[in-house]
């Protein structure tokens, strides 16, 4: 929390929305560990991650989605053999779930 910390502090000051997303779990091999958090401004300015960048363009569409209307979002993002090249996944082969909230004051 401390890397995206100065980032939310600065954007609440200027009076932004601002959503967090955090990884929560995860199963097999996975680029951050559970904790590892992004933070993202209504004006879509990015802190931190959460997958070290294979999954965070959905991350942030969610988190702008949150921003708006304030319900939190519980995400997941893996590989199976079912899917596909085009779907969003994790290239290392894990799992991780990444729940996304509004930080109202």
């Amino acid at each position: 929390m401390r890397d995206v910390l100065p980032d939310i502090e600065k954007w609440r000051e200027r009076g932004e929305r601002i959503a967090l997303a955090t990884v929560i779990s995860m199963a097999g091999s996975a680029p951050r560990r559970p904790g590892a958090k992004l933070a993202v401004s209504e004006k879509g300015e990015l802190s931190g991650s959460v997958s070290g960048g294979c999954v965070e363009p959905a991350v942030v569409q969610s988190a702008l989605e949150v921003i708006k209307n304030g319900q939190p979002q519980l995400l997941e993002f893996g590989i199976s053999e079912e899917d596909n090249i085009e779907q969003i996944g994790l290239a290392c082969g894990g799992t991780i779930h990444v729940f996304v909230e509004r930080l109202d004051w």
